[in-house]
């Protein structure tokens, strides 16, 4: 898998049916030469609920498997909506927190991200970022995975050192995978994986192109 960035939107110099047209042929194409199958995250991101869907819509019919939204800046209940159409129509959805820094680093009339992640969870989506511990958006280790665990798992207990201040039982709510992205690169996996787990995301871009030894 490889992703739109959370701010390519439909700018003059890279419209979205133009980018998701070229997106779909090179998907295509990585699939007949490789026989595995291949996606990119097509940003649906849009300043309306109805632009938003058509979006959704095309990418849908170009037959990629997954789209991505940016929850915060599309808004709640447009998320929720573009979540039950991803459901009914065979795609994954990928959920961007961009704008969560204005919110969530106001220590004092900010909102934690744990309560942002739980809004998410209810909302709607198969994955979102979350924080690497390690990398650039880096995190304070307990904390991180105290909203990983509220994200992912079914019931989780009090536990004041990881930020759980009750016990939450989600009863039948599906979970969100976690997805570490910001700066990493392959010396990162180690604890990667020793942090999150078998059941989480791992998006390495620009700490991986612009590591000494990238391609960058």
């Amino acid at each position: 898998f490889t992703k739109d960035d959370e701010n390519v939107n439909s700018q003059p110099f890279m419209r979205w049916r133009d980018r998701f047209l070229f997106v779909a042929e090179a998907l295509y194409k990585a699939q007949a030469e490789t026989g595995e199958i291949k996606g990119h995250y097509l940003n649906v991101t849009a300043g309306t609920y109805e632009e938003l869907l058509k979006r959704a819509h095309c990418a849908r019919e170009l037959g990629v498997p997954i789209v991505m939204h940016d929850y915060l800046t599309g808004g709640f209940t447009a998320n929720t909506s573009l979540a039950h159409y991803c459901r009914d129509n065979g795609l994954l959805l990928h959920i961007h927190r961009a704008m969560h820094a204005v919110i969530d680093r106001q220590k004092i009339h900010g909102m934690h991200f744990r309560v942002l992640a739980k809004a998410l969870r209810m909302s709607g989506g198969d994955h979102i970022h979350a924080g690497t511990v390690v990398g650039k958006l880096e995190g304070e280790r307990d904390v991180t995975l105290g909203f990983v665990d509220l994200l992912r798992d079914d019931y989780i207990e009090k536990d004041r050192s990881r930020g759980i201040y009750f016990t939450q039982d989600w009863v039948s709510m599906p979970g969100v995978l976690p997805v570490a992205s910001g700066g990493i690169h392959v010396w990162h996996m180690p604890a990667l994986t020793e942090i999150f787990g078998d059941d989480s995301v791992l998006q390495f871009g620009g700490g991986t192109l612009g590591h000494p030894w990238g391609n960058a």
